[in-house]
């Protein structure tokens, strides 16, 4: 296919990449992507195939899946696309392919591609809806980038011969050889770390973490994916691994933080005698003989357990920081020194709240902090067609509007919209201003996002507006309406895609008919951050809830716990019916389940749910919840729609009452103690009675169990009886207020 060939040639002079997309019957595309592979000269060995079947005819090609892609490059990646497209996998695909290579896509013919149903639809129809149900929006946005957007060829495959609709060449000048960077002026660094930097953004970024070899630094280097940003930490955290320093590396997954990895042990291997790894060859620890005679290591700890800084590391280097929630990145700021490592615009999804949220918390901090910022590429030129195309159909680069728009925008001045699928597919400005803000609301947002926001049957797009432009926005989920056999594989446990909510309150809390009531789920919630704190996020529920109140029986959400959170949903009139007993792998937060009934069937499940929970939470916080932060657990008791159960018999009464003296002794019985503490933080007599510190040792001691040295310690006091005093002090203040209670 001499086009193929054309296309390869022009990519490698001007170092950019190119698309082939092949449309036309599946194995009629895979034996032109074969020919085209063949007439390209690219071997076997250099092709990445993601699909069902090999590419026919094509030796040593690498049948993979997306995810194997992952920090990988290849001079061709083939993506066919006929039983299914999924976003990730398109995005991942073009990441993939190096400057000078080719993505060749395998379609059906364009023109009907958005009508079809593919795997992917399959996934999208979660019950009670089917796959007719699904509409084509996305697939129709991607074929219409494909036609406009320049390095892009279309052939049209047919029995009566080829059709090339465009050629996709851009006839680019020819790229210059990039000028090696020299090295700083100044430099601690061995200087072969510097020779081993590609771009003058890369040896500034290396310079720039030169800084962490002295407690107190933070360093932060953002770039789009394909800068560098990833080799730029591995050198140098071999660098300072070489002058002795233990480094400990985080990132969402090992997976994420292997170029990192590879790359040190790159530089180590021309630097030092001595580099192990750990046992059995794993890459997840890299030992280096340090210039100072003492041991220098890198080694890989998963977030959750990074944030205990095990073995007192001297760095911490937080590679893709946008994936992980403030949650985590909050507490890596315990770290001597520190660097993130983030994407700006991700192929494998990044949430905003590294740059929105997280920012105000580092500068704050104790650290020193240093920015740098990656532009340019390394493996394609600047100018590389594909990335502008790929950031565009997938939008990668989505954001809301700037924020002089709508500085004066308050709960008076904007309008309520309904925004179907279809206006969002037509409004190209609103989309991005929809997504730019959705981004926002989650720490990780996927390609795969926009596609279940465009093509989805249970979700749901509302919005407040003001001039045009999206101010707050929020993204809801139908869940329940679901058939009696349904809700029988449910309860056994079967999982039904799509009826998060449902499925809780029936498989982990015995309900089989949770699943009966229809809701509407708040995925995602959003307010713009120049107009935060006015009132928009509430007036976008209250809106929502007028809306969906004669259609639905239950308004809901799920969320990772934070006390903030839970005050902001209660405050909205949700209460709290469920709390998880283990944190969330990648908030690292309990999650808590919260309702707002809307009919007599949303209220008959929400009040049986609140009475369960009030009926359990007591011995659950004893055990699963015992090392919840005390300020989740006020805020998750108080947004609670249920009083507990708390007579105490006249001899629990002299007990409880004999503890402010000294006369008795809480450890002897703590059941009544429990029963008063969880009375006054669900429903409180007097909210002001107790102090927030009193309140959260009624949560650390009574509620949670903690011994009393762990409690007084965690807490500040200067002592355990100083610590019991207090405690005597807040039980008479309960006795007070409860004894005549009923």
């Amino acid at each position: 296919m001499k086009l193929a060939r054309a296309l390869r040639t022009e990519a490698q002079r001007a170092d950019e990449r190119r698309v082939l997309v092949l449309a036309g019957d599946p194995q009629m595309t895979r034996e032109r992507a074969a020919t085209a592979l063949s007439a390209a000269a690219i071997p076997g060995s250099k092709t990445a195939v993601l699909g069902p079947e090999p590419v026919v005819d094509s030796e040593r090609q690498q049948q993979c899946r997306a995810v194997e892609l992952l920090g990988r490059t290849q001079s061709v990646v083939v993506l066919d696309a006929h039983e299914e497209l999924r976003p990730n996998a398109l995005g991942t695909a073009v990441g993939a392919v190096d400057g000078g290579g080719l993505l060749i896509l395998l379609t059906p013919p364009l023109d009907d591609w958005a009508d079809r149903r593919d795997g992917f639809d399959t996934s999208l129809a979660v019950p009670p809806f089917d796959r007719q149900q699904v509409t084509g929006h996305f697939r129709q946005r991607l074929v219409d980038s494909i036609r406009a957007h320049r390095g892009i060829a279309v052939v049209s495959v047919g029995d009566d011969g080829d059709t090339v609709e465009k050629s996709g060449l851009t006839d680019p000048a020819p790229q210059r050889s990039r000028p090696t960077p020299d090295p700083p002026d100044e430099h601690s660094f061995v200087e072969a770390t510097y020779a081993a930097c590609q771009t003058a953004d890369q040896r500034d970024a290396v310079h720039a973490l030169e800084t962490l070899a002295s407690p107190g630094q933070a360093v932060v280097v953002e770039a789009d994916r394909g800068r560098g940003k990833s080799s730029a930490a591995g050198l140098a955290a071999a660098a300072l691994a070489r002058q002795g320093h233990d480094v400990l590396v985080t990132a969402p997954q090992y997976r994420s933080a292997g170029e990192l990895f590879t790359r040190a042990k790159a530089l180590l291997s021309t630097v030092s005698d001595s580099v192990e790894r750990d046992r059995d060859d794993t890459p997840h620890r890299l030992t280096v003989a340090a210039e100072n005679g003492d041991d220098g290591q890198i080694r890989f700890e998963r977030p959750a357990t990074a944030v205990d800084m095990p073995d007192d590391p001297d760095v911490v280097f937080v590679d893709e920081a946008a994936a992980l929630p403030v949650r985590r990145l909050d507490a890596l700021l315990s770290a001597p020194s520190v660097a993130f490592t983030t994407t700006v615009h991700g192929y494998e999804g990044a949430g905003r709240g590294f740059s929105v949220r997280f920012r105000d918390r580092l500068s704050e901090s104790d650290h020193t902090v240093t920015n740098v910022s990656m532009t340019a590429p390394i493996r394609y030129a600047d100018a590389d067609p594909v990335e502008v195309w790929a950031f565009r159909a997938l939008l990668l680069d989505a954001r809301p509007p700037a924020a002089q728009l709508v500085s004066d925008v308050s709960p008076d001045n904007a309008t309520y919209r309904r925004l179907s699928s279809a206006d969002l597919l037509a409004d190209e400005h609103l989309l991005r201003e929809v997504v730019g803000l959705l981004v926002l609301a989650h720490y990780r947002t996927e390609p795969t996002d926009l596609a279940r926001l465009l093509d989805a049957p249970n979700l749901t797009v509302r919005a407040l507006t003001n001039e045009g432009h999206v101010v707050a926005v929020a993204l809801l989920a139908r869940e329940g309406g679901l058939d009696s056999e349904a809700r029988d594989r449910m309860y056994e446990g079967e999982r039904v895609r799509g009826n998060m909510i449902p499925d809780v309150l029936s498989t982990q809390v015995r309900d089989r008919e949770a699943g009966a009531p229809v809701g509407q789920r708040v995925l995602r919630i959003a307010t713009h951050g120049a107009v935060r704190s006015r009132g928009l996020g509430s007036q976008l529920l209250t809106e929502m809830r007028r809306e969906f109140a004669e259609r639905v029986d239950w308004m809901g959400v799920s969320f990772g716990a934070t006390p903030e959170l839970l005050n902001f949903w209660a405050s909205n009139d949700y209460r709290t019916v469920h709390l998880s007993t283990s944190r969330n792998d990648r908030s690292g937060e309990y999650s808590a389940v919260m309702l707002d009934p809307c009919s007599d069937a949303g209220r008959a499940l929400a009040t049986r749910h609140a009475g369960w929970f009030a009926d359990r939470i007591g011995a659950t916080l004893t055990d699963a919840l015992s090392q919840a932060e005390p300020d989740v657990v006020r805020a998750t008791l108080g947004a609670t729609a249920a009083e507990p159960d708390t007579p105490l018999s006249a001899w629990e009464w002299r007990l409880v009452a004999g503890v402010p003296s000294g006369a008795s002794v809480l450890d002897t019985n703590p059941a009544p103690f429990r029963r008063l503490s969880l009375r006054h933080l669900m429903a409180p007599a007097d909210p002001d009675a107790l102090s927030d510190r009193e309140e959260r040792l009624l949560v650390r001691k009574v509620l949670q169990a903690r011994p009393w040295d762990e409690v007084a310690e965690s807490m500040g006091f200067v002592s355990e009886r100083e610590c019991k005093q207090k405690m005597g002090a807040a039980v008479e203040t309960l006795t007070c207020l409860y004894r005549e209670s009923p």
